[in-house]
Formats: structure tokens, C-alpha cells, sequence
């Protein structure tokens, strides 16, 4: 059975956003359907599961109900770039806080209006195809935000995305299969980003490349070959996918520092512009940057970020 459910009331967003009115502060959350949750199941027993630490969210599961926390700068420091967060998890788990609320943060110094997706994880057990479960929430979060530009002095040209790990092929997907009919909706606005961010993203569902744990929550424990090849991203690169810089660590035992490789390579080969950053030690899961030589990746992007005429 559908979750007719799962009917957010609108007044409720509306007293959230204050739309006609700019709102400046961290942390604003938000409902992200105010529809019914398109390819939804109901079930009573899946309820999300949040891991807590010193206080603090540090990652989330079993999400059924997507939400976007709002990162706003200073009014006076807002520059109307914004960027889309999709943490990673391996598609079991969202990593909030280190791939999520503080990247948000980071962002806001560069002056950068940051969204964070709290999205679906791909589960059988509440939606009717799991395969696109996050995109739809994907595709959702960046027409809404396009949509709602003005609210926030955003540049509609200037909507990022950024993922982190299974993130990273979130954000790659919704940069490649943007036109991609997910789910029907009123809105005639494009969720096309303007550019993407992976960070040491899982790019290809192929078994020699892919994050295995990651293919097996998206597509199943037996895909079909035409299933994996729709969520290589790589090989869905075309002329029009947006630029991208992307950062990967050759010693990343978990993803393979390929899948960063191929999607350079796809989006050179289409005269797409990127930008590739491998570093020789770094491993997974570094976030803005623990030790190595991976973490001065952000300096990199904030030179990128100014170069595309984003900052």
C-alpha cells in the first residue's frame, strides 16, 4: 500500500521558512515533501535510528521522512552561491554530522548558503523501487531550493551539490540523471546543479570499482547488468553534465580511487571542465581533512571555487 501518510501540512513550512522574509542563523529544519513522499510504503515498524555522541547526531538511519537544515551566513558575508549536501553511509547510514553539519559550516565561512539532506536510504522495506528512492529526494531538495532562490539571495546559476563517499554517487547521479522522470511533480524547474563537489565518491555500480556494500543497498544483492550500468555514473557523463572537482586518495582501500579517475576522465572526454585531486595517503572517510596530504583538499576547492567564479 502507498503512504498517503505522509502529508506534511504546508502551513508548517510555511511558519518554518517565514517565506517574505529572509531568515540569517544555522541549523533551520525543514520537511522536504509537503506532498505525499513519492514511491512510498507504509510501515509502522521502520522507524530512523540516530547514533548519539558527546550529545550530538553524529550519523542517522532508516530515514523516512527527508528533511533539508538550512546553513545560512551572514547577510552581510552571503555571496548567493549555495551548495546541496548529500553526506555519505554507504546507503545504510548517513554520516550527519562529520559529512553533513560541518561541512554546512565550513561552507557558510567561504560565505556559501549550505543545505544538508537528510535523504532515504534505499530500503525495500518502505519504498516501492528502491533505486531511486534518494534520487527522488535529491531531485526534489534542488528544484526546491531553486525554486526558493530569492528567499534566500541565492543565484539560481549558482546551486551546487556536494557528497561525501555513497554521497558522492548521489550528487554524481542527480549530475547526470537530472532529467531523469523520478516522480511526478508541478514544478517546471530544473534539478540540474550548476556544479558538483565529490569527495571520494563512490561513482560506479561495476563490480571492479564499486563500494560493494553501496551497490548491494541500491540495486540488490543480484542487479541486472542494464541496472548497473544506469547507476555508473560515469558512463552517464554527457556534454551538458555539470563541471566538477573531485578528491580521492590513492590509498582508499574502501573506494577505489577509480571511480574519481573514470568520471574525470568521462567528463574530459565530453569537454566537461574538472578538476581531479589524488593524493597518495588520505584513505576513506577523511571528511574536511584529518592527516596526510588529503587534508588541505579544502584550500584546493576554495581556489576551484574561485576560479568558476563562485566565490
Amino acid at each position: 500500500m502507498k503512504n498517503y501518510k505522509n502529508y506534511i501540512p504546508f502551513i508548517l513550512l510555511l511558519l518554518t521558512l517565514k517565506i517574505g522574509t529572509p531568515i540569517y542563523g544555522q541549523n533551520k529544519i525543514i520537511p522536504l515533501w509537503t506532498t505525499a513522499i513519492p514511491n512510498a510504503i507504509n510501515n509502522a515498524s521502520y522507524t530512523e535510528k540516530e547514533v548519539i555522541k558527546d550529545g550530538i547526531v553524529t550519523s542517522i538511519s532508516q530515514v523516512t521522512i527527508p528533511t533539508l537544515s538550512i546553513f545560512l551566513p551572514h547577510e552581510t558575508k552571503s555571496n548567493g552561491t549555495s551548495v546541496l549536501i548529500f553526506p555519505g553511509g554507504g546507503y545504510s547510514h548517513l554520516s550527519i554530522e562529520k559529512e553533513g553539519m560541518k561541512v554546512a559550516k565550513w561552507l557558510n565561512t567561504l560565505g556559501i548558503t549550505a543545505f544538508v539532506l537528510k535523504y532515504r536510504l534505499p530500503s525495500d522495506l518502505i519504498m516501492e523501487d528502491k533505486t531511486i528512492g534518494p534520487l527522488q529526494d535529491a531531485q526534489e531538495a534542488i528544484r526546491f531550493i531553486r525554486k526558493n532562490a530569492s528567499q534566500w539571495n541565492l543565484d539560481s546559476n549558482k546551486i551546487g551539490v556536494m557528497g561525501f563517499s555513497a554521497g558522492g554517487h548521489l550528487a554524481s547521479a542527480l549530475a547526470t540523471h537530472y532529467n531523469d522522470i523520478a516522480y511526478k511533480t508541478d514544478y517546471s524547474i530544473s534539478a540540474r546543479p550548476s556544479f558538483s563537489i565529490l569527495i571520494y565518491p563512490v561513482i560506479g555500480m561495476t563490480n571492479i570499482v564499486t563500494h560493494k556494500g553501496s551497490q548491494t543497498n541500491l540495486l540488490g544483492i543480484n542487479p541486472s547488468q542494464e541496472l548497473i550500468d544506469k547507476f555508473s555514473n560515469e558512463k552517464k557523463v554527457t556534454p551538458d553534465t555539470p563541471a566538477a572537482f573531485l578528491v580521492h586518495a590513492t590509498d582508499d582501500m574502501v573506494v577505489p580511487s577509480e571511480n574519481s579517475i573514470n568520471y574525470y576522465l568521462a567528463l574530459k572526454n565530453n569537454k566537461v571542465s574538472a578538476e581531479l585531486h589524488l593524493y597518495e595517503k588520505g584513505g576513506h572517510g577523511f571528511g574536511l581533512g584529518v592527516k596526510d596530504t588529503s587534508q588541505f583538499w579544502t584550500k584546493d576547492c576554495v581556489e576551484w571555487l574561485k576560479a568558476n567564479s563562485y566565490l
